[in-house]
């Protein structure tokens, strides 16, 4: 079986983001663009900056103890990197929020002051960088957006720190990822997106990427019309767990922390051999409402109670479903008589 080669430099990271199983416990809190629209809900006017970097720094007081790592930002997020857990490790994200919406093509964009370098001397574990790709875009497209990754790649082997792809599938002629005729597409262009990045020339440690299916379309899912049976979707997990030899993390793209632990559940069951998560909203969302309409206290109250209670459920959901992604490298020498408990 194909395996990642990796250097004792990369491991090193890898092992401080993950738990003592070898699994990726990851919170995400690197929303900008997503974050100032949910706060906006609860507010007159946009929140400023003060607010967007005191709730993160808050998550990150509260919910680092329980994760093994935390995905932020380095526009708002750097207050929050200074506050995390002592055990909990730190992707930084290398991407501008959101696209470009004139266009359908969603080309990537860096943050014009960072670079792999300077994550790194931030105390980064891992480069994090957000792709939205669509496989049936033209090839001249595709060849821009994969020469794209691959200078982050580069960049990335040369810093000797892990780098972290997240693929996001869309669709250039339907923008409507929650619709059925997209939830119809969704498994073929999320998992040949795999398959592309894949491959060694783009240097790639870990994949985040979507659940192959739209969970509310399953059979015995949701309350509306099924455009998948859970055979189908079985398949589907089992069709992306083949797609790459590299590890893989699931990201909860927004969905209801009881969903995202239930959809974990039926991946494992389906064969998927992910290597954990990096699950965002599904376990803060709610603390933004408490923030904006009552305060800190508020906040860290729903943290404390609401929040833990997500995150401790979904360890424990990890703990039955997810592999180490120990398995799925060739460790170098340095490693070799690493074991897990050497974490």
């Amino acid at each position: 079986m194909e395996k990642l080669n990796i250097s004792h430099g990369k491991v090193s990271h890898l092992k401080r983001l993950s738990d003592e199983n070898g699994i990726i416990s990851a919170l995400a809190f690197d929303q900008r663009g997503a974050l100032k629209r949910l706060m906006a809900q609860y507010q007159e006017g946009e929140p400023s900056v003060a607010q967007m970097e005191e709730l993160k720094v808050l998550v990150a007081e509260e919910l680092t103890p329980h994760a093994s790592s935390m995905l932020l930002d380095p526009e708002y997020g750097l207050p929050a990197t200074k506050v995390l857990d002592k055990n909990a490790g730190l992707l930084l994200a290398y991407e501008k929020t959101g696209y470009d919406t004139s266009s359908t093509k969603r080309l990537p964009d860096c943050l014009n002051l960072w670079s792999a370098k300077r994550i790194k001397e931030q105390g980064a574990d891992a480069v994090k960088f957000l792709l939205y790709y669509d496989v049936d875009s033209s090839d001249e497209l595709n060849q821009e957006k994969q020469a794209y990754i691959e200078r982050i790649g580069s960049e990335c082997i040369a810093e000797d720190i892990p780098f972290f792809l997240e693929i996001l599938a869309y669709h250039e002629t339907n923008a409507d990822t929650g619709s059925v005729e997209y939830a119809k597409v969704k498994p073929r262009k999320v998992i040949e997106a795999m398959k592309v990045f894949s491959h060694p020339r783009f240097n790639i440690d870990v994949l985040k990427v979507e659940v192959p299916v739209n969970v509310k379309y399953v059979e015995g899912f949701g309350d509306g019309e099924v455009v998948y049976t859970k055979a189908q979707a079985a398949a589907f997990f089992k069709e992306q767990d083949e797609a790459t030899h590299l590890p893989y993390i699931y990201l909860s793209a927004g969905v209801s922390a009881k969903l995202f632990q239930e959809t974990l559940v039926f991946a494992h069951e389906s064969g998927a051999r992910f290597n954990g998560v990096l699950c965002g909203r599904a376990t803060w969302a709610g603390s933004v409402q408490a923030y904006i309409e009552s305060g800190t206290d508020a906040a860290r109250e729903w943290l404390r109670t609401t929040g833990f209670e997500n995150i401790d459920e979904l360890n424990k959901v990890l703990k039955e479903t997810a592999v180490s992604w120990v398995d799925k490298v060739n460790l170098p020498f340095e490693d070799r008589q690493w074991l897990v408990r050497d974490f």
